[in-house]
């Protein structure tokens, strides 16, 4: 959609194209013959909208409240501190089994979960549909728990979710599970879709309020007995705008635009100065969790002119794609365009857009032009750095490629020959400079640190690779490899 200033229902100014956000009503984008905006220019596209209409919500500076306190919660399930001192290293092999390949499906009745996560005090998490389960170090069979939080009633269009998508570990016995919702629909008199007024506004409404209620993301707790209650639907956030009102996550900046509705992915870092934050994409971008309190959000977009119009459409698809590289950097990629960030310690500071430079700079934005143009999806679905630097992307239809950048906003791309299928699912980089490769019908793959050498790992079974989980925490490593077919762990990669 176009973005501009105007006045909305009665009394009510449309901040920013910031707040307003991205034309991200589908996952896909038809390729268009509209002439395109050189990715180099990252947010500060020399032909923007007309004085007086706002920048992308998520790119403003925050409140100079610095945040709102830990809700805490109850206490980690039992375990015990880990000795590493925040460097992400343990002196032993951990709790679990050190078998170099076990099915858990088999030996631990884990079933077939739909997302699987793995938290700081390795409890294994578990996600099927409205059931959260938990196998903790000593469990013989994991511990089932359905209705928690989002998931207390059915899913459907008129529930608090459409569908749970995603699980990941926090802090021992904590996990954060994610949650889809359909796309805002325009309200009568409200120019922005993602536009909510707040009790006792103009243009407020019982209806359109609950919808502040829809997707997002819970924070949960593992109890004693093993069984899952829940901690607290995440709302608490940096910004001044947003403080005290709990209605799930929203714009930082601005509460009253309802951008981040599902939850696409999530990763949590296991190592370095920000171990133990949570990133997650969405529909709209992505958004950085320390404990309960988040940023929202960064994306890197672009602006699509039509027609010749002076109006500029901020293009920001679906963001599957999420990594973390080895020094700490936080690797995104949309169904068009992809992004390496810097994070500054500071949570305040993540959604400080400034493109090249401020507290979290864009290292690296651009797309394929190997490729495809940037109007026309290139659907990626997974995103890592390796040990050597190179960075590789995996899409669900055009197979895995090979990133070098030459420049902020340009690389050389080739693509990755000998896979026997171009549907990627997942990719995870591994301590020992390997990248595992999960396909959409293939099977689990294995390529060298060599950049070159590919074998297939016949020792999981199934095609449909879901989810790549990595824990470097223990000696030797943990992956959990998720199918169709269930749960499998490698150690020592």
């Amino acid at each position: 959609m176009g973005i501009r200033a105007g006045v909305v229902g009665t009394g009510l100014v449309v901040m920013s194209l910031l707040s307003a956000g991205c034309n991200d009503g589908s996952p896909t984008v038809d390729p268009q013959d509209d002439p395109v905006v050189d990715p180099s220019d990252g947010n500060e596209v020399p032909t923007l909208p007309p004085p007086g209409s706002i920048p992308d919500a998520g790119t403003l500076p925050p409140g100079e409240d610095g945040g709102t306190p830990d809700a805490g919660g109850t206490p980690d399930a039992g375990t015990t501190p880990d000795p590493d001192a925040g460097t992400g290293e343990t002196p032993d092999a951990g709790p679990w089994p050190t078998d170099a390949v076990l099915d858990y499906t088999r030996s631990y009745g884990v079933g077939k979960p739909q997302s699987v996560g793995v938290d700081e005090g390795l409890n294994l998490w578990l996600l099927d549909g409205r059931r959260i389960g938990v196998l903790r170090p000593g469990d013989t069979a994991p511990t089932w728990t359905t209705g928690v939080g989002q998931a207390r009633e059915p899913f459907g269009p008129e529930a608090l979710a459409m569908s749970s998508s995603v699980i990941c570990g926090g802090e021992a016995g904590r996990a954060y599970v994610g949650y889809t919702a359909n796309e805002m629909k325009r309200a009568e008199g409200i120019e922005q879709r993602t536009y909510i007024p707040w009790r006792g506004e103009a243009g407020y409404s019982p209806e359109r309020f609950a919808e502040y209620q829809k997707g997002d993301l819970d924070a949960v707790r593992v109890q004693p007995d093993g069984s899952v209650t829940l901690e607290e639907h995440l709302w608490r956030t940096t910004g001044a705008s947003n403080k005290d009102r709990q209605a799930g996550i929203h714009n930082t900046n601005d509460f009253h635009y309802e951008e981040d509705r599902s939850v696409l992915n999530c990763a949590r870092v296991t190592r370095g100065r920000d171990r133990g934050d949570l990133y997650i994409t969405t529909n709209h971008g992505v958004t950085r969790v320390q404990g309960l309190t988040y940023n929202s959000h960064r994306h890197p977009g672009w602006y699509l002119f039509e027609d010749g119009s002076e109006w500029g459409s901020l293009q920001c698809p679906y963001m599957h794609g999420l990594g973390i590289a080895p020094n700490g950097d936080v690797l995104v990629a949309n169904e068009q365009m992809l992004g390496v960030l810097v994070p500054s310690p500071k949570l305040e500071e993540w959604d400080r857009e400034l493109t090249w430079e401020g507290p979290t700079p864009w290292k690296f934005k651009s797309y394929n032009d190997a490729l495809n143009g940037q109007t026309t999806d290139d659907y990626w679905r997974a995103f890592e750095q390796v040990s050597s630097g190179r960075y590789y992307l995996g899409s669900a239809e055009y197979g895995v490629w090979a990133l070098t950048p030459k420049s902020r906003s340009a690389g050389n791309w080739s693509k990755l020959a000998g896979l026997p299928t171009n549907r990627i699912l997942s990719l995870k980089a591994t301590d020992d400079g390997a990248l595992y490769i999960g396909t959409n019908g293939a099977g689990l793959w294995r390529l060298e640190a060599d950049g070159t050498t590919l074998t297939q790992v016949r020792e999981v079974s199934g095609q449909r690779v879901l989810q790549l989980v990595y824990e470097p925490s223990v000696k030797p490593s943990m992956l959990l490899v998720l199918t169709d077919q269930g749960l499998t762990v490698l150690r020592g990669p």
